[in-house]
């Protein structure tokens, strides 16, 4: 018995010099102190010996467990030790490194296009206005020559929260918001978001952006609008960019007129984007009407003035060859990476 006891403490030693980690280091206490090691197996069986032999052999047990609990323990602070400082340059952080530059992205293309013309104009000495997308039926509607009833009314698929309140289907009761509490000269450009309830496609969104224009003073002619407009298409496309009118109809505006602009994929030569007329339509105008004047408190015989009104994602749509409004507005990072790029 004397013999395995001291055959377990030399195995001990040899054992501790391969020790790596604080699991093995473990292992090797449970195989030698635990319940079910060697030296416990050599206490189970000092039942064996006589009485005589007993007292020696305890204190010679007692004093081996408390060598090889002590050479445990020594063991167990230098692994400790290298562990805690394996760890600490693990997580070491060189504040010296320079970081990764972050992932940049880019403006969205109708926030572009709005930047740019709000510059186009504002360079004309324009002012920019904002008012309310939840307006009241009162402003978007009454002032722009459309009271209840009038057939206009369908054509704009409005969003109502009552008979009173909706959101706006365009930018137009900002002008009127100007007009009622602004006296003339007047001059300002109206940007925003606008609601109307279509159906999703290629060319309709329920939301959309407009950036209406008025210009409100005496003596104001349509020879003042077209002067306007042509200023903006060259600013916006190119001195070799030329407006056409063509007559329509706006409940606001007498006389009116839809805008077309040299086509600025083929200048003119006829292509896909213009369906080969050389021409595309971009935005409407005309002369506000003396109603209009009337019912905002100006004087309609001392004062004239004209308005228009362009879609900046029509706008956004030719400037950067998109064929999809519903691309704009999707998140798709395949589209969104060709933009980034350019």
């Amino acid at each position: 018995m004397h013999d395995q006891l001291q055959q377990i403490q030399n195995e001990l030693k040899d054992q501790l010099q391969q020790i790596q980690d604080s699991s093995a280091l473990e292992s090797l206490r449970l195989k030698v102190l635990g319940k079910k090691g060697s030296l416990t197996q050599i206490l189970r069986s000092m039942g064996q010996l006589s009485a005589e032999e007993r007292p020696a052999m305890g204190q010679l047990i007692n004093k081996a467990r408390e060598d090889m609990t002590a050479r445990l323990d020594e063991m167990a602070q230098k692994i400790q030790a290298s562990e805690k400082e394996a760890k600490l340059r693990a997580e070491k952080l060189d504040v010296t490194l320079p970081t990764p530059a972050p992932r940049q992205g880019c403006q969205h293309p109708v926030s572009l296009v709005i930047d740019e013309v709000v510059n186009v104009f504002t360079g004309m000495g324009f002012e920019v206005v904002d008012g309310p997308e939840v307006e009241l039926d009162h402003f978007n509607f009454e002032l722009m020559n459309i009271p209840k009833n009038h057939p206009a009314r369908d054509a704009q698929d409005t969003f109502y929260f009552d008979d009173n309140v909706l959101l706006r289907t365009h930018t137009s009761p900002v002008q009127a918001r100007t007009m009622t509490t602004r006296k003339p000269p007047i001059r300002v450009i109206c940007p925003g978001r606008v609601y109307r309830a279509d159906e999703v496609d290629a060319t309709h969104s329920p939301v959309f952006h407009q950036m209406e224009g008025l210009v409100v003073d005496e003596d104001v002619t349509m020879a003042d609008l077209k002067g306007t407009l042509d200023a903006f298409a060259k600013r916006l496309y190119g001195d070799d960019i030329r407006t056409r009118f063509r007559p329509s109809f706006f409940p606001f505006t007498e006389p009116s007129a839809e805008v077309d602009l040299t086509c600025v994929a083929c200048h003119g030569k006829g292509c896909r984007v213009c369906k080969g007329t050389g021409w595309i339509e971009v935005l409407g105008s005309g002369m506000v009407n003396p109603k209009v004047l009337e019912m905002c408190g100006i004087d309609s015989t001392k004062y004239s003035g004209f308005a228009f009104g362009v879609g900046m994602e029509r706008i956004a749509m030719l400037r950067y060859g998109i064929t999809d409004m519903r691309m704009l507005y999707e998140g798709d990072l395949r589209f969104l990476s060709q933009l980034r790029a350019d």
